[in-house]
């Protein structure tokens, strides 16, 4: 804030701070000014009196805006990182829209807020269509403008997970960041816009929360190894979105949030099978305050707090599993990701079974402690072994040290 003869001129934080430096490693992971940096965002501000300070302080660090230095500011002053859409080139008005969308990006570019600029919503999507809503050649025209702009950000694109891999791979061109929303958590609404027939919004054989990791295996395919994938989870129930989806009447036996337990599962699933960050939509249908808004700030509270061994490159570390004999079938069983970082050895595991599993994990010599974080217990570790139970859709994370 500056004072001039008495006025109150309110001057942008793009006027005295530099803009962040956003690019992405080898492996995918973004690096914001050359720091490995694993993103927790938001499409959607906190509904409270400090919005973005209490998103900040539930471990958040990327919210999206309106394209506008003023938005970013508020951004910028709780310690977030912030993405903005500016939409596409109209082919009807392609001069206008190019110079409309070129002056956008300069608007923005500078704030020391920003991090990613987006296009548009879902492009290769059409619910129950075989066609592309939007065209990828469109936003490969519309990419080569932001960039011209602004080489500093990177692009963001989040697509529907129900197309083809070879189609999705098409809109790559447009696009440094791939998204991909899923929202697996609905008891039985109705079918409806961007519900099947069986009420769910994924396509995939597998209707349990685990779908969410066979997703980002499908991304990956998607966008490879190298580019930047980030998973967009489910804040809302189905529904509860009256807006959305045009429901009359709700059904109040229908209405379900994502409880914790499946929060922290989709969130850590999504990191142990090779995704970069997480992403929440549809909070704007969630009550805050509510139980079910103080369960998803608690898991992401946790991911950031372990946002430094997450961001570290995986470990290469070949753990074997060995199952117990419970009575049934192991499906996907345990799935595993293990970072090093600070002297320490985290294994994050998760149970993608829908039946309870027990196994003994080996391959962990030179370890000896073992910590499993946020249950207040330890394990031994003998001969480079340690043997554990998984409720189904559970999560262990262990900390190991030598």
């Amino acid at each position: 804030m500056m004072l001039l003869t008495g006025a109150v001129v309110w001057m942008s934080l793009s006027a005295v701070a530099e803009p962040l430096s956003v690019a992405f490693d080898d492996d995918g992971m973004i690096t914001v000014n050359g720091k490995r940096t694993l993103i927790v965002g938001s499409y959607y501000e906190a509904k409270s009196d400090r919005p973005c300070a209490e998103m900040a302080e539930a471990g958040f660090n990327l919210v999206h805006v309106a394209p506008d230095p003023a938005a970013l500011d508020k951004a910028h002053e709780a310690g977030l990182m912030a993405w903005a859409s500016v939409g596409a080139l109209d082919p009807e008005k392609r001069d206008e829209s190019a110079q409309a969308l070129a002056a956008t990006v300069d608007k923005i570019k500078g704030h020391p807020a920003l991090a990613l600029i987006e296009t548009v919503d879902e492009p290769a999507w059409s619910f129950m269509k075989a066609e592309q809503r939007v065209p990828w050649q469109l936003l490969e025209e519309t990419y080569k403008i932001i960039k011209k702009q602004d080489s500093r950000h990177l692009v963001y694109l989040n697509q529907a997970p129900t197309n083809l891999v070879k189609t999705l791979r098409l809109y790559n061109t447009g696009t440094d960041v791939v998204a991909c929303d899923i929202y697996p958590v609905n008891p039985g609404s109705k079918p409806g816009f961007a519900l099947f027939p069986d009420g769910m919004q994924g396509d995939l054989n597998n209707e349990h929360i685990s779908q969410v990791g066979e997703y980002v295996d499908k991304m990956r395919q998607v966008t490879g190894p190298n580019r930047p994938l980030l998973m967009v989870l489910q804040a809302f129930s189905w529904e509860a979105l009256e807006d959305e989806l045009g429901i009359k009447e709700r059904r109040e036996e229908k209405i379900q949030y994502p409880s914790y337990a499946q929060s922290r599962f989709m969130a850590f699933q999504s990191l142990i099978k090779g995704a970069n960050g997480i992403v929440y939509w549809g909070s704007q249908s969630m009550p805050q305050p509510s139980q079910a808004w103080t369960d998803l700030k608690r898991v992401t509270r946790e991911v950031a707090d372990l946002a430094e061994p997450l961001a570290a490159r995986t470990t290469p570390l070949h753990v074997a599993i060995d199952y117990h004999e419970m009575g049934h079938s192991v499906d996907d069983g345990v799935q595993t990701l293990a970072k090093e970082h600070d002297g320490h050895l985290y294994l994050f595991t998760c149970n993608a079974d829908k039946n309870v599993c027990k196994a003994t994990l080996s391959g962990l010599e030179g370890w000896t402690s073992c910590n499993i974080l946020n249950e207040n217990r330890t394990l031994p570790v003998e001969n480079g072994a340690l043997t554990d139970t998984w409720r189904r859709f559970d999560i262990h994370i262990y900390e190991f040290a030598k």
